[in-house]
């Protein structure tokens, strides 16, 4: 009976202790996976039926509400009240909020705060849970100006592509703009199957670019992506300015240097000439000041400006801005692409892709970011402060939560250097290829860019900053395969003018 009664205990005991092991994996180890399955709809019903924070931009305009509803879900996530033209226009920063559990945008990377799940927030939760109140998500606040962001969006027009302007102070993100966008509130819905659909048609459309309907001139980018952090494309002639600045930081060239400016340039180890824009001569002697060459974005010169630094000298110069990084805005921001570097793996680290590189080609690829970052730089005396989107975290009574401090997040090159590079950009924007941009009584730094994408049409640029002489704005503007190899469609003639809006909102703040 003793071994009979001491086996069933052992029985017992066993499956007490199974009990015990499969409860604590599931309570612990395995709960925050099984919270974010998709299929458990739990969670869902949990974040939606609490009163979610508001995403508010710079004066108090609420972005991103949480509306009550008389479903099971309780409160309906709203953006810009439900007006589809206004929710497009910050749709690549805030994402959406979706019943069939996608979360992207600000919703995803501000979750703890919008959701009043932060440890910084504990003492609200330990009050709601006391006095049984309903627990309430924080206001973030923005960076954003919507006035500086209104004109970024009304600048772009019909093009597909992105605008980004920073202070260059600060890193604050005063725009950032993505074209094609997407009505948010159609994926917020809480018609399950309307929201799929909704999801589906946006996640799947690429925009045609040039109107031609072929799979060359497809965009690889569909309008989720917010273009100014996710999307890379060669830098064309705005990558110019890394190349001068390492060619005056390392090599002590100055913006009075003559260097060489040949009609063609033969990229080292091969036999393949490049010549410039248009096939045009940058000058009858085949040399010219550094000045000069930026002034009228001579290829041949900064070809050979790029070989002469080197390998090292550009790679030094592409990593002390930080470009193989990611930066958390809090959107994960992606990284570069150089050659011999990470982002450009694939692609060799010989003399002729180095040489290449000088004016934005080849394997280079950037974001509207980095590009608008490379100006900040230049702007702030050569300090890059690290960009970000959140201004100020609040609580359900307004209290102050968190406050962002702006910190350095770079420093690629010396105060001379940033004024060499100044003193040639202005040039520029006075009296070369970046006319576009000028705005009377204002000094403007900038660079134009018209870069080659094979086998789509060149993509143009615009990098700029104002006032030259106290910079309030940084800023990028790429129009994506948007050129024809005409002076008519450059960098120069359509991305510019949109930059000077951008500016001139900024600065008349």
């Amino acid at each position: 009976m003793n071994a009979t009664l001491r086996r069933l205990s052992t029985v017992v005991m066993v499956m007490f202790l199974a009990l015990m092991v499969s409860t604590t994996w599931i309570q612990f180890v395995s709960a925050e996976s099984l919270n974010d399955h998709p299929r458990n709809v739990r969670g869902t019903y949990s974040a939606l039926s609490r009163d979610r924070g508001p995403i508010v931009v710079k004066g108090g305009e609420a972005i991103a509400t949480s509306v009550p509803v008389d479903d099971n879900y309780k409160y309906q996530r709203t953006y810009s009240d439900g007006d589809a033209g206004a929710a497009a226009v910050y749709a690549p920063i805030t994402g959406y909020y979706s019943v069939v559990g996608t979360i992207s945008g600000m919703e995803r990377y501000a979750n703890s705060y919008l959701a009043g799940e932060d440890d910084s927030l504990w003492l609200d939760r330990l009050q709601n849970l006391i006095t049984g109140e309903e627990a309430q998500g924080s206001s973030v606040e923005l960076t954003i100006d919507p006035k500086v962001q209104k004109a970024a969006w009304d600048a772009l027009g019909d093009y597909t592509g992105a605008a980004v302007a920073i202070d260059p102070k600060t890193g604050a993100i005063l725009a950032m703009v993505s074209k094609p966008s997407y009505d948010p509130n159609a994926l917020s819905t809480h018609d399950s199957d309307a929201a799929k659909a909704a999801a589906e048609k946006v996640l799947n459309e690429k925009p045609v670019i040039n109107s031609e309907d072929d799979e060359e001139r497809r965009s690889v980018y569909g309008p989720t992506i917010n273009r100014t952090i996710n999307a890379t494309f060669p830098p064309g002639s705005t990558f110019k300015l890394l190349t001068a600045a390492a060619a005056i930081e390392y090599d002590g060239k100055t913006p009075g240097t003559q260097i060489p400016a040949p009609d063609t340039y033969t990229l080292p180890g091969t036999s393949t000439p490049v010549g410039n824009f248009g096939g045009y001569p940058c000058a009858a002697s085949q040399q010219m000041t550094l000045l000069e060459a930026l002034e009228i974005s001579c290829n041949t010169a900064f070809l050979n400006l790029a070989d002469e630094v080197g390998k090292d000298g550009m790679q030094q110069m592409f990593q002390e801005f930080g470009f193989t990084d990611s930066i958390e805005v809090p959107m994960t921001t992606s990284v570069g692409a150089y050659p011999g570097l990470i982002g450009g793996e694939n692609d060799d680290d010989s003399d002729a892709r180095i040489a290449l590189s000088g004016i934005g080609q080849g394997s280079v690829r950037m974001t509207p970011l980095q590009v608008a970052m490379i100006s900040a730089a230049i702007a702030n005396d050569g300090d890059l402060m690290e960009p970000y989107l959140i201004q100020s975290v609040r609580d359900s009574d307004l209290e102050l939560v968190s406050q962002t401090k702006p910190s350095r997040y770079k420093s690629p090159f010396s105060s001379s250097t940033a004024d060499a590079l100044t003193e040639m950009m202005e040039a520029v924007v006075a009296n070369g290829s970046g006319k576009g941009a000028q705005i009377p009584g204002v000094a403007v730094a900038g660079k134009t860019g018209t870069a080659q994408d094979e086998p789509r049409s060149p993509s143009l640029w615009f990098t700029s900053f104002a006032p030259a002489d106290d910079p309030q704005v940084a800023v990028a503007v790429v129009l994506e395969n948007e050129g024809q190899s005409t002076n008519e469609t450059t960098g120069g003639a359509l991305a510019s003018p949109i930059a000077k809006q951008i500016m001139q909102a900024a600065i008349s703040k």
